[in-house]
């Protein structure tokens, strides 16, 4: 071999380095890329043996959206959600823990020994719970603090602007922020919000890696809810009913105010008065734990109506024809003894009195001598026309129906019972939808717990549409006689002396517990009234539970009171102008 065609020795040798060079460049890729794939599926698609302690890369992280106001009929807040700070703790972050406990105390004031204790019972969490909701002195203390493993949780926290005011109908939420009761649980699906939330690939420590546009979906606040209730009305009714109450040592009381012309509930309240050495008919054990709580008696508990049930029976035995008004009804001077054998008695006994005047005069016999004139048939359907046995379906839970004898069960005893107002349990939310039909044109109002429209709020004649009942005719004539309630009647000692007032009071005996007879000398007394005469506005009920018999227990005189004052207040707070210096006259005829 020539020379020539040898290559020189550092030729071939740097060749060979070079190719060398390129093939430990290629296995040092192919390495690196094979690592990088291992660690992508390890993260992707870890082995099960690694899956627990790895966990998922990918984090979710939920948008806070707030629950829907709840405000009063004119837009008051009555209930709201406010951003408020969970304090937690990281156990397995913190730099010592033997004395993050007094760190943590140092700053926001709360027991070391508390802190400590949560921290200990669970020491294996990543997230204990230390303080539900800080003041906004101890957030700031904590981020300025700025302690490792300590940490603050934005949360949404319901706030009471006017705290015990109408708690009973308002109700409450719980931690997850759903309605538990009252209002806040009839509207819960209308004021939950839609939550958003953000997906996005993590590392290790918890940081983004990345974030696609598409996994993020926007939330929602829930939807405000505007109430039929009016808060200054509200009030009115519920420190007059509280003082009523413990006036005369009741029970309990329940007071409901109705714009008979939109059926807007404008007030509603529910008070219980546990008194020493009593035997409380009546308890609500939730209301113990909290009153936001408690069942609303004025929907769910029926009671005995007594007199206040008149009204009824004798606008529909007037209607057909079963007597006139000025029929002169041989009454005797004392207790009346039906054709079956019954004994009827009367608060007082006047003797012979018109079909008018008994209703003036609240005569129990002269209620039953026209009620043997119905017969069983049309007395039940006298109950039913006015929507007792049935719910108002107002759109607030727990309501009942109340107690009807079942036609199968009624007898000539119940038929003179009923005209009474006896035999028969009413709720408190059926009686002032059923009064309203003397308040309107015959017709039943509609009843409303979010405010209707502005016009039928304020236009004076422009009622909302509702349910016929009797005739109009008959509307007045039964109008006028209950304005005689106020004169001749029970209510002579409740006159207004800004506002005319037709109404009817109730006395009945108090039932025992467990439907076990009634006691003989313990009583619910009641007074229902409407108002203004000519051109009413509303329906007002107060009933005050097992009074204090010492003290008084007539529903005229413990009960119209109350009615009055709370018409009285609300009729100017609602800038109606008085009627009593120019009362139109009102010429009732059975025509």
């Amino acid at each position: 071999m020539s020379t020539e065609s040898r290559s020189p020795p550092n030729i071939d040798q740097g060749a060979r380095i070079i190719l060398w060079g390129r093939a430990l460049l290629l296995v040092v890729l192919v390495g690196m890329f094979g690592t990088f794939m291992r660690v992508v599926q390890l993260k992707l698609v870890p082995n099960q043996r690694l899956s627990a302690a790895v966990g998922s890369p990918i984090s979710t992280r939920i948008e806070m959206n707030r629950r829907g106001d709840l405000l009063d009929r004119t837009g008051r807040v009555v209930a709201t959600s406010t951003v408020g700070y969970r304090l937690f703790i990281d156990p397995q972050a913190v730099s010592d823990p033997y004395t993050v406990a007094l760190e943590v105390a140092a700053v926001t004031a709360l027991d070391p020994i508390e802190v400590d204790k949560k921290l200990q019972a669970n020491a294996h969490r990543r997230y204990v719970v230390i303080d539900e909701q800080l003041d906004g002195w101890q957030v700031e203390a904590i981020r300025k603090a700025n302690l490792k493993g300590v940490g603050l949780d934005p949360r949404l926290i319901r706030h009471y602007p006017h705290v015990d005011l109408a708690a009973g109908i308002i109700g409450k939420v719980g931690s997850d922020h759903h309605g538990q009761a009252g209002f806040e649980h009839v509207f819960n699906s209308r004021m939950l919000p839609e939550l958003g939330k953000l997906t996005y690939l993590r590392d290790v420590r918890r940081q983004a890696l990345w974030i696609d546009p598409n996994d993020y979906e926007p939330g929602a606040d829930g939807r405000d809810v505007r109430l039929s209730v009016d808060l200054v009305i509200q009030e009115i009714a519920e420190k007059r009913l509280r003082q009523a109450v413990d006036e005369y040592h009741a029970g309990g009381g329940r007071l409901v105010v109705l714009d008979c012309r939109s059926g807007e509930i404008l007030a509603m309240c529910d008070f219980l008065n546990a008194r020493r050495g009593w035997n409380e008919q009546t308890d609500d054990p939730a209301r113990a734990i909290d009153p936001a709580l408690g069942r609303n008696r004025c929907i769910t508990d029926p009671y005995e109506p007594g007199s206040t049930f008149k009204p009824f029976i004798w606008a529909v035995a007037t209607e057909l024809g079963k007597a006139r008004l000025d029929e002169l009804l041989p009454l005797p001077e004392g207790p009346w003894t039906t054709p079956y054998g019954r004994v009827i008695r009367d608060a007082h006994y006047y003797g012979p009195l018109t079909w008018r005047m008994v209703l003036v005069k609240s005569s129990n016999s002269g209620m039953a001598t026209v009620a043997e004139r119905l017969t069983h048939a049309q007395m039940q359907e006298a109950v039913k026309r006015f929507g007792f046995g049935a719910k108002a379906n107002c759109g607030l839970t727990g309501e009942t129906a109340g107690i009807v004898t079942a036609p199968a069960q009624w007898k000539t005893y119940t038929q003179s019972s009923v005209s009474m107002g006896h035999e028969i349990a009413v709720t408190a939310l059926q009686m002032v939808r059923a009064f309203s039909a003397f308040a309107r044109d015959g017709t039943m109002a509609d009843l409303r717990i979010t405010a209707g429209a502005v016009a039928a709020a304020t236009e004076p004649n422009s009622p909302t549409a509702g349910q016929p009942v009797i005739p109009h005719n008959i509307v007045l004539i039964a109008r006028e006689a209950m304005k005689g309630v106020m004169e001749e009647g029970s209510g002579r000692k409740a006159q207004s002396s800004k506002y005319q007032l037709f109404g009817k009071s109730g006395t009945a005996q108090l039932p025992k517990k467990g439907g076990r007879g009634y006691h003989q000398d313990r009583y619910v007394a009641s007074f229902i009234a409407g108002a203004p005469y000519s051109d009413p506005r509303l329906v007002v009920l107060c009933v005050l539970d097992d009074p204090d018999r010492s003290r008084g227990h007539f529903g005229g005189a413990i009960a119209a009171p109350v009615v009055r004052d709370v018409i009285d207040q609300t009729l100017m707070y609602l800038g109606v102008p008085p009627d009593v210096d120019a009362s139109p006259q009102i010429v009732a005829s059975a025509e």
